[in-house]
């Protein structure tokens, strides 16, 4: 029940309606950044972009090509363009990374999981598996459109590259789940 004069007043302000206790305690603390806190999507961001760095050694070992033509050709830089490719795959890295963020605080059971040292790792090998589907899909698709001469062909299945790309989305993604963890898991 809301008191007048109080902020519950004046945001339900008819007939002293106001939110059941459930749903003001599982709210706590959360901001109206589509239900999670800037600390959590901060954490996101630096989970996606220590991952990114992991994942662009082993892409620039493997194949160079990418972070060279192919990742800079996205955005309309003709390759090869070395510094460029890192600057994109870095700044991908941290947006999937807020992504990663965003789907685990608004789906319960994730939220759950993430909070939990094996739950993360979990999640974030999932989360890894997930992203390959950006090189299989998204990629050649927005190469295509870019016009690029190399771009892979659609959907760019192949083995043992896609496994590759697998294995090397997940050296990205669990240290985007243990970011998250450490800034809102069970550390107890």
């Amino acid at each position: 029940m809301c008191l007048p004069g109080t902020a519950d007043a004046a945001i339900y302000p008819r007939d002293g309606f106001s939110p059941s206790m459930s749903t003001e305690t599982a709210t706590a603390g959360r901001t109206g950044i589509v239900n999670t806190t800037p600390k959590r999507l901060a954490a996101g961001a630096v989970g996606g972009f220590v991952g990114s760095l992991l994942m662009g050694a082993l892409m620039q070992t493997l194949n160079p090509g990418t972070l060279q033509m192919g990742i800079p050709a996205m955005y309309g830089f003709e390759g090869p363009a070395l510094g460029v490719g890192w600057a994109f795959h870095q700044w991908h890295g941290v947006v999937l990374g807020i992504v990663y963020v965003l789907g685990v605080e608004n789906i319960g059971s994730l939220r759950r999981t993430a909070r939990r040292l094996g739950g993360a790792v979990g999640l974030g090998v999932g989360y890894g598996v997930v992203t390959t589907a950006l090189p299989v899909f998204v990629m050649p698709l927005w190469l295509s459109t870019m016009g690029f001469a190399g771009a892979p062909p659609f959907p760019n299945l192949a083995i043992p590259g896609t496994l590759v790309n697998a294995a090397m989305h997940v050296v990205y993604a669990v240290p985007v789940g243990l970011t998250y963890y450490a800034a809102t898991g069970d550390t107890t």
